[in-house]
């Protein structure tokens, strides 16, 4: 849900530190939603600003889904727009008085959001990325989950888990009897995902149940206190 804060609200609760969820738009088989980035996204940064009082934004639905061209309902835009489009929304937030941005990527392949952080860190701390793969290394064990990140690469018992917890209507029955294992993607960036599914899902989505979606999120929240004390110390 995007934020319905008022302008007062933000008033009152002064954060110094900002989230924005960075999603995308591109096929997740024919059981998840297109926009099941920008939902894995936009969830994850809901729970973390609300558990610590952050400035909640709205997400960036577009991204870098190049790899996913081919496939139905895929919309892509370039990475030195991502690059544009964050930039012009940090100096927004330093002129309100935030100098502190958490980017929320909830899609791999936006690889252009470390650049991001790391240039903007040269001087300082001052863009946090979330969640890294400790973290979603560790949700895994702590959701029980039976793949790991490698082999549970799209539309998988990761995020059929989270959606199945947070908006399982959007979850249709067929992610029950749709694996696919494609553990050796040597060519990725040469062949995108048509090079190595048909479905457009490697994974086991039929690990997935709400359950392990809700521990999931439960450890990420937890998780991410440690990042947050080291960008604004």
């Amino acid at each position: 849900m995007i934020t319905v804060a008022t302008s007062t609200d933000e008033a009152k609760r002064g954060a110094r530190v900002a989230v924005l969820p960075v999603g995308s738009f591109e096929q997740h088989g024919d059981y998840l939603p297109l926009a099941t980035d920008t939902i894995v996204a936009q969830v994850i940064a809901e729970r973390i600003a609300q558990r610590y009082d952050l400035f909640l934004l709205p997400p960036i639905t577009l991204s870098c889904s190049h790899e996913h061209e081919g496939f139905a309902g895929t919309v892509s835009i370039s990475a030195q727009t991502v690059i544009a489009v964050v930039a012009d929304v940090r100096a927004s937030l330093v002129r309100s008085g935030i100098t502190k941005l958490v980017l929320i990527n909830g899609h791999g392949g936006n690889y252009v959001l470390s650049n991001i952080a790391q240039e903007a860190n040269v001087t300082g701390p001052a863009v946090a990325l979330f969640p890294g793969a400790p973290d979603i290394a560790a949700a895994r064990t702590a959701a029980g989950m039976m793949s790991n990140a490698h082999e549970d690469m799209h539309a998988g018992e990761w995020e059929t888990s989270i959606l199945l917890h947070t908006h399982p209507k959007l979850v249709r029955d067929t992610h029950t009897s749709a694996d696919h294992d494609a553990s050796d993607r040597s060519h990725l960036h040469l062949l995108g995902m048509a090079g190595y599914t048909k479905t457009g899902v490697i994974g086991q989505p039929s690990q997935a149940t709400a359950g392990k979606g809700e521990r999931a999120l439960d450890s990420l929240t937890w998780s991410f206190s440690a990042l947050l004390n080291a960008l604004v110390e």
